[in-house]
């Protein structure tokens, strides 16, 4: 008992930080993968080619490396930010290349008879978009897009190594200090995988929703 009282308050306040950096990633990735995924689709061939460099870009390359060119070499061509806006706008910008696939999938496999029918009934295509095509792919994109917050979740502990004091930080600050090896990295397991499990009841509350509709 009185391990805990002395490992979790550290713990705890490392998860908050985890869970900011959560938060802000995945509020970007979303739009980020939205129109990264549209423009695949585009008819102008300039926006398919940036929208395909960017995914490639981003899934082919490792996310450390991206994070410590964003940290360590911007601030030689002039540009500095803060480690949490580089921890999650990399996060985010890695997220979303892979939700761009997902949003593309998604839209390709609906019946192409849904946009026809759409251009019958002289819909315009925002129109056919947002209400014929992206309602009847969204079941389609949240088991995947799940997943992939999930993988956000762990990449999060990437961002311990450009000094931002996350869980993973927190953790191995604390075993230094304690030499609780066992304790700490079993209860910073137990965090991560309780954030999962409640990102995935939400992802599955939201098909649920979404089905029912």
């Amino acid at each position: 008992m009185a391990d805990l009282e002395v490992l979790l308050p550290p713990l705890w306040q490392g998860l908050l930080v985890t869970l900011q950096v959560l938060a802000g990633a995945a509020l970007l990735a979303v739009p980020l993968a939205l129109l990264a995924g549209l423009a695949r689709r585009a008819q102008a061939a300039w926006l398919r080619a940036l929208a395909v460099a960017y995914v490639e870009l981003f899934r082919g390359t490792s996310a450390l490396v991206q994070l410590f060119w964003f940290y360590f070499v911007l601030p030689m061509f002039g540009l500095r930010l803060p480690a949490m806006a580089v921890g999650i706008v990399v996060l985010a910008l890695n997220a979303g290349a892979y939700g761009a696939e997902v949003v593309r999938g998604a839209l390709q496999a609906l019946p192409r008879g849904q946009s026809e029918a759409a251009l019958a009934l002289n819909f315009t295509p925002g129109q056919t978009l947002w209400r014929i095509l992206l309602p009847q792919a969204l079941p389609a994109m949240l088991p995947p897009g799940g997943n992939l917050l999930i993988e956000l979740l762990k990449n999060t502990a990437l961002v311990s190594l450009i000094t931002i004091t996350d869980l993973t930080f927190r953790g191995q600050l604390l075993r230094s200090e304690t030499l609780q090896t066992v304790q700490i990295f079993s209860i910073m397991l137990g965090m991560y995988f309780a954030v999962a499990l409640l990102i995935t009841g939400v992802v599955r509350w939201l098909e649920h929703k979404v089905r029912a509709r």
